[in-house]
């Protein structure tokens, strides 16, 4: 049987032509005008006046956001907890120290009372507040954004918004991405669009992404020679890539549509047993269903043991994000919460979801699925 993948990249012929032109006109070196292009494109789909710097990785988006709002040694800066390793690590690059915080029951992401919670405790132990709060849209779901905003005014406390896995989802008809001081995207090999790898970082205030350009291409000063008066990095995504990105982009509205009637189908062909339990979408919120998550309620029935049912089958899946305050780099960051995203871990799998998968495919992993129980 033909493997099926987790979530693989689905391109098209526009991404050639990009990259063909790329060619034709000699722009394969890091520079080029379809980074300029793929900025301004990217920009325009997010609205609300936002701008953004094409990069190598949402990992170095998250970075650049931490040196431009001067978090430093000695500075704490809150995390979600249930996440990926590249929402956090960020926060040790420029020696600060996480904080983890849980999730909530409704959407997975960040809780938006634990998190008052912790800033307040945290001023109390620490006598200043966190520097900044990263809030992940954890597998395309939006987080309780506006009832988080409104901890992060009251402490006057910037978020950097994780919307790695989130785009072409929306919170009341606002494109995620666009809620923090910053946020972040990732166009990685398994995200819905992909440059192969990289990433981008967004804000409304274009200087900030103004700097973001000038360090992400080794702060190189204006000047006609090599001179730096800041410390740089090579984070900028290439014009090749770009190219790449530009021809995901225009299927981007395709690609989600396809990755939700995936959910839906997973959603109808096992609704009918209490042995499965998918993530609802709540009031407001418009998911790209990056992956579809499945909670395992069936006694005896494991992630484990499923995901190497499914694997003899040749069949993809992978557990849930374990939680970063369990995750033995982080064994003594301070965390805050009631251990709810080590149980999803422990019930949780992720389904193939990959926009190319026909329902022959779909209907596959079903019985996979089901001969489990």
């Amino acid at each position: 049987m033909d493997r099926i993948f987790l979530s693989p990249p689905h391109i098209g012929s526009l991404e050639k032509q990009f990259v063909e032109e790329a060619f034709s006109t000699n722009f394969i070196a890091p520079a080029g005008p379809h980074i300029t292009a793929f900025e301004q494109e990217l920009a325009a789909y997010l609205g609300e006046g936002v701008h953004v710097a094409a990069l190598s990785s949402g990992t170095a988006a998250i970075h650049l956001a931490l040196i431009i709002l001067r978090v430093k040694s000695g500075d704490e800066v809150i995390c979600s907890s249930f996440t990926f390793s590249g929402s956090c690590n960020p926060v040790v690059y420029v020696g600060a120290s996480p904080v983890f915080v849980e999730s909530e029951h409704t959407t997975w992401n960040l809780d938006p009372t634990i998190l008052r919670h912790a800033i307040v405790d945290r001023i109390e132990k620490t006598r200043k507040k966190p520097k900044a709060i990263i809030v992940v849209d954890l597998y395309g779901n939006p987080a309780k954004l506006n009832e988080i905003l409104a901890v992060s005014n009251e402490f006057g406390i910037p978020v950097i918004e994780d919307a790695a896995e989130a785009l072409g989802s929306s919170y009341h008809d606002r494109k995620l991405g666009t809620f923090g001081e910053f946020g972040i995207l990732s166009f990685n090999g398994n995200k819905i669009i992909t440059t192969s790898g990289g990433g981008a970082l967004v804000s409304k205030n274009r200087e900030f992404i103004e700097k973001a350009r000038f360090l992400s291409q080794q702060a190189r000063d204006k000047a006609p020679y090599y001179q730096h008066t800041e410390i740089g990095y090579n984070y900028r995504l290439s014009n090749v890539c770009a190219g790449i990105g530009r021809g995901q982009l225009k299927v981007l509205d395709e690609r989600v549509k396809s990755r939700r009637a995936i959910f839906d189908y997973y959603k109808e062909n096992l609704q009918n047993s209490s042995d499965y339990q998918f993530l609802p979408e709540p009031e407001g919120a418009f998911s790209n269903r990056w992956l579809t998550t499945v909670l395992l309620k069936a006694p005896g029935v494991t992630p484990e043991k499923v995901r190497l049912a499914l694997e003899a089958q040749n069949i993809e899946s992978r557990p849930l994000w374990k939680p970063m305050h369990l995750q033995p780099v982080f064994k003594d960051a301070p965390y805050y919460g009631d251990n709810l995203s080590e149980k999803l871990f422990n019930e949780g799998l992720c389904l193939p979801s990959g926009s190319a998968l026909n329902f022959v495919d779909i209907g596959r992993i079903v019985a996979g699925l089901e001969a489990v129980r």
